[in-house]
């Protein structure tokens, strides 16, 4: 579990997306939007879904870094939404570990 909070604060990514990110999780809906995120019929738990989030943005920040052109900035910023929103519902203290 601790992995995965210090690979989130280790993420650098431009300053718009992560603003945009940060403004859009105020309409975030785990059972809405996370299931169609990452495809799947129910939402996992929060560590899965990070870990599953964290592959997909690793993906797109490749896209957008080599400038391809099936890059979609909207579906980058969907997945940083969720991905600040389920990191913070990560169990955090003695009790993660």
């Amino acid at each position: 579990m601790t992995d995965l909070i210090q690979l989130l604060s280790s993420l650098r990514r431009p300053r718009l997306l992560i603003r945009a990110a940060r403004f859009g999780m105020a309409d975030y809906n785990r059972e809405r939007d996370l299931k169609r995120l990452i495809r799947e019929p129910s939402a996992p738990s929060p560590a899965k879904a990070v870990t599953r989030l964290i592959s997909e943005e690793a993906i797109l920040e490749d896209n957008r870094t080599s400038g391809d052109a099936t890059y979609s900035v909207a579906r980058h910023v969907e997945i940083l939404i969720a991905l600040m929103a389920e990191a913070k519902l990560l169990p955090t203290g003695p009790r993660a570990i």
